[in-house]
């Protein structure tokens, strides 16, 4: 019984990144077909938005936007790329943008978030450790709980982000990447299926990422 549950469990965590590595390779092959490269599809888009201020960078931490520059981030291969994979990409990084240059409240929400749980981690992981261990040694037994009180109000944050982050992610690929991308026929019918596949293979991601959240909470709970 316990191997099962392990299993299903390692299955939910690691089948979607799994999954999501399988999708986007299988759609990369290059595209001399396509009419630019992952990059120059975002540009238009931002520009069609009104967005000329947003730049288009190359990353080696992953594709994502940056609000504070605020950039569009491209991996190379997506940046420069001719393929599907790196057109829905693109469409679904700006999105991003695009969520933020309308004030989303669900954008802002998960902006002001980020902004407490990165400084807050190391926080959390001394207030489960080191302040009970220490608190216990020097006989202030009474530190054990407030400290592991606030681990938990962390780890909980933590899942919040997730959980905000959800609707964002299925918002930017199929209320905005999807529709930019069959509206202005930057991909032919037969390859809108890939497309979709790609940005439902993104979502999955940002889904397991919820889920091992949700098990670390448990984790300290226990």
């Amino acid at each position: 019984m316990i191997p099962a549950l392990i299993l299903l469990v390692l299955a939910l965590v690691l089948g979607p990144t799994a999954y999501v590595r399988w999708v986007m390779a299988r759609h990369a092959a290059d595209r001399p077909d396509l009419p630019g490269t992952g990059g120059e599809f975002a540009r238009h888009l931002l520009d069609e938005a009104g967005l000329h201020h947003v730049a288009v960078e190359a990353t080696d931490e992953g594709d994502h936007y940056d609000p504070a520059v605020p950039a569009v981030r491209l991996a190379p291969g997506h940046l420069h790329g001719r393929s599907v994979t790196a057109a829905a990409v693109a469409a679904h990084e700006v999105a991003h943008a695009v969520q933020h240059a309308e004030g989303s409240r669900l954008f802002a929400l998960r902006l002001a978030l980020m902004r407490a749980v990165t400084p807050l981690r190391l926080a959390a992981a001394v207030a489960l450790t080191v302040l009970p261990l220490g608190g216990a040694a020097a006989g202030a037994g009474h530190l054990v709980l407030p400290s592991l009180l606030l681990a938990l109000a962390l780890f909980g944050l933590s899942v919040l982000v997730h959980l905000v982050t959800l609707p964002l992610e299925f918002d930017a690929s199929f209320g905005r990447a999807l529709p930019a991308i069959t509206r202005g026929g930057y991909l032919s019918g037969r390859d809108l299926g890939a497309a979709r596949a790609v940005l439902r293979a993104a979502a999955l991601t940002y889904a397991a990422g919820a889920f091992l959240s949700v098990l670390q909470l448990a984790r300290v709970v226990r």
